[in-house]
């Protein structure tokens, strides 16, 4: 059995470090460092790994230098490739942090996870897109995540199968029910839904499970260095601190801490910390440990 399994797409990411200014057209502009790291879905399943989670990714990556690299750079993090199929090319993603912010430009050639090879983990948990939901084995609990191009096509009209779900996280400007305020947008989207978690990027997060909000501010981060791939992680520890027994106030509380203390370092998976860090710190700030935290 494998404690989660990672349908999301995952992508080779390139990030420009220390960009002295963001280019417009016809601009050149100088970085100090190019960081090859793994991104997308890679990085929810880094997170878990360090977390002390088992994971394995079932998205597929092509058979070329970028292929050869993610899988690399994962299988030293311990997290298992379980796609029985290749893409083209490889997904990657152009990142260019800067300002507290960052911009991406990605080519994916769209081949995704089967539901097969998902399934033949026997996972405990799957984490998926949106457009993945047929992915998810019956009985097995779904965290799913919203990106750009699904809040495009979702919007207004999310997915009836998201019934079926555990948790379903979505950023503000993805909220997907054309709702006035944050609030309203979790609330309806937890009527579809087991749990809803929107996030608010440097302010935190918004769980609503059974018509309760639970509201969690972020600690400010004075300059954050990237921004890239908090999400992902949000949504890791989440998935660990759900895993592990934590309350539902508590486990929105481990996750947006994980988040938070992500951005001070470039790449996604850069600032991901193991479960001892993250419970020393987050005991220090008065966080109950989940009570089947390895680390306890």
């Amino acid at each position: 059995m494998t404690d989660l399994v990672v349908a999301t797409p995952v992508f080779l990411d390139l990030t420009f470090v220390g960009l002295e200014s963001m280019p417009t057209l016809g601009e050149e502009r100088f970085a100090g460092e190019l960081l090859r790291s793994p991104g997308g879905g890679a990085i929810t399943a880094v997170g878990a790994t360090r977390l002390g989670l088992s994971a394995a990714v079932a998205a597929p990556l092509g058979d070329d230098v970028a292929g050869d690299l993610v899988r690399g750079l994962l299988r030293d993090e311990g997290v298992e490739m379980v796609a029985t199929r290749s893409a083209p090319r490889t997904p990657t993603t152009v990142v260019l942090p800067f300002g507290g912010d960052r911009a991406m430009v990605t080519v994916d050639p769209g081949v995704r996870a089967s539901a097969a090879d998902v399934a033949g983990q026997d996972p405990r948990a799957v984490a998926a897109s949106l457009d993945q939901l047929h992915v998810i084995p019956a009985g097995v609990p779904g965290y799913v995540t919203c990106g750009d191009d699904d809040s495009r096509a979702y919007a207004g009209r999310p997915p009836a199968a998201l019934a079926g779900v555990r948790t379903l996280f979505v950023s503000r400007s993805e909220a997907l029910t054309g709702a006035d305020t944050v609030e309203e947008a979790a609330r309806s989207l937890a009527e579809l839904t087991e749990i809803v978690v929107v996030t608010l990027a440097a302010e935190g997060a918004i769980a609503c499970s059974d018509g309760e909000l639970v509201t969690v501010a972020a600690e400010r981060v004075e300059r954050p260095v990237d921004t890239t791939g908090a999400g992902d992680l949000l949504t890791a520890a989440f998935v660990w601190a759900d895993l592990r027994g934590a309350d539902a106030d508590e486990r929105l509380r481990w996750a947006v801490l994980y988040a938070t203390l992500a951005v001070t370092t470039p790449t996604g998976v850069g600032g991901a910390v193991t479960e001892a860090e993250l419970l020393e710190v987050g005991t220090a700030r008065g966080l109950v440990a989940p009570p089947l935290a390895a680390s306890r």
